[in-house]
């Protein structure tokens, strides 16, 4: 507390630099959760493998639905990343800023990015307390409201959804179930080191991967049906 039991304002280099850290910090969670999405998505893949040698084509429609869920949560990541990079950027140029005019200044830049970042879930809560540090030093102005959301064509996206699930099954059943892509300029992850590794450990080997995949499966569902929303 200052005199009169005012808080002394901050200097605004520090904050600048405290805001960075933050940043870093969400950052580097959500590299950590790319990371354990694309471990789940090996273990669905391998199952949708399994379903798919045993017949089970509706398993394995459902199976590639969780790879689809599973690789949009991805990108969706990836973008909050990229903005965070984006104000990571413009927090540099504000302390660059700071050293010529001595004072932070607004940026339009800067609040596009927040007004995204508020609204994804894994990184809102501390982007809600930045943006309201950020509007007290007047770099934002008044943040759109968190809760909207862009209108979407459902039809539109029901369609763009089982295209990429018949692409999925296509690219893990080795062409057996699904469609090939529409264009031969689409491009699909190869599958071949992984079933190699299938074909070298044999059958017994196969088996226990199947009962160990069995058990996984409903735990796995579990974790990506959070995604969803």
């Amino acid at each position: 507390m200052g005199l009169f039991g005012k808080t002394p304002e901050r200097n605004p280099k520090e904050q600048v630099n405290e805001w960075c850290r933050k940043l870093r910090k969400e950052s580097s969670q959500l590299e950590r959760q790319i990371r354990s999405i694309q471990r789940e998505e090996d273990k669905i893949k391998k199952s949708l493998k399994e379903a798919a040698k045993k017949g089970e084509k509706d398993v394995c429609i459902i199976l590639a639905k969780d790879v689809v869920h599973a690789r949009k949560a991805i990108n969706k990541i990836y973008t909050s990343k990229t903005h965070i990079s984006s104000v990571q950027m413009q927090m540099k140029n504000q302390l660059a800023t700071l050293r010529v005019a001595g004072a932070l200044k607004k940026s339009t830049e800067v609040m596009n990015a927040m007004q995204t970042l508020v609204r994804v879930p894994e990184v809102a809560a501390t982007m809600r307390e930045l943006s309201k540090e950020m509007m007290k030093a007047g770099i934002i102005e008044e943040m759109l409201d968190e809760t909207m959301s862009d209108m979407d064509d459902t039809e539109e996206m029901e369609e763009q959804a089982q295209e990429e699930i018949d692409k999925v099954l296509w690219e893990l059943t080795q062409g057996e179930l699904g469609k090939a892509p529409s264009a031969v300029t689409d491009s699909l992850p190869s599958t071949a080191p992984e079933a190699s590794v299938a074909d070298e450990a044999g059958p017994s080997s196969a088996g226990l991967e199947s009962e160990e995949e069995e058990e996984d499966l409903e735990e796995m569902k579990e974790r990506l049906s959070a995604l969803r929303s």
